[in-house]
């Protein structure tokens, strides 16, 4: 009998558990999927961001491979970097596409996207491991970014990538405010600020792989 309570009082605990995981999962699937639905509305307030964000998830996992990351973790940045914007669906749309010059409180609003982009994926656990990435991206390395100052590797290693294919595509696409730079232009910029802006080794890794590219492209 002593047996058989004990069983019985096994199961229930295990059935109780089960009634939780499936409520917990319940409830982070929807948080997922609002969220999935506020990036698709950041989306289509800035057409550029579109585009954008695929091309900086392609980099930073062509970078991440270079540096033989993981599975776990080239999954981490490929999904970090895509979510890498989605702080600015707060942003208004007049400053998003805005074709002159930011005023100094326009350019606070700008700067106040990566801690809502971080505020926005802390309500789902799924995410919660890509927080470092986009509440980052926009550290330099010398410790003048923002939003914390972070300096050399305070930053996360894999936001440190993301920081350069984003500066780098930001560089090489159009914008509502000029053309896109030409090739060399952009990879001059990302020499120029090794060890300021960027971690260097990131930086040689990727004009690398551009080089790499640029000769495949020209046989």
């Amino acid at each position: 009998i002593w047996h058989k309570r004990r069983w019985q009082r096994g199961w229930e605990y295990h059935r109780c558990r089960v009634r939780e995981w499936k409520k917990e999962s319940y409830t982070d699937s929807k948080k997922r999927y609002r969220i999935k639905r506020k990036y698709k509305i950041a989306e289509y307030k800035d057409t550029y961001t579109i585009g954008h964000s695929f091309r900086v998830s392609k980099y930073s996992v062509l970078i991440g491979r270079f540096f033989k990351l993981s599975p776990s973790d080239l999954r981490i940045l490929k999904i970090g970097s895509f979510f890498h914007d989605i702080g600015k669906i707060s942003t208004p749309n007049n400053i998003l596409i805005k074709t002159s010059k930011l005023n100094d409180y326009e350019y606070f609003i700008i700067k106040s996207h990566p801690l809502i982009g971080a505020h926005i994926l802390s309500h789902s656990k799924t995410y919660s491991n890509i927080i470092p990435i986009v509440k980052f991206h926009h550290e330099r390395y010398d410790g003048t970014g923002y939003p914390a100052k972070l300096k050399g590797e305070e930053i996360p290693f894999l936001t440190r990538i993301v920081t350069v294919a984003d500066t780098f595509d930001a560089m090489t696409s159009r914008r509502t405010y000029r053309d896109a730079l030409p090739l060399e232009v952009a990879i001059s910029e990302l020499e120029k600020n090794k060890g300021t802006q960027f971690d260097a080794e990131i930086v040689d890794a990727f004009v690398g792989i551009i080089e790499s590219w640029e000769k495949g492209s020209n046989k």
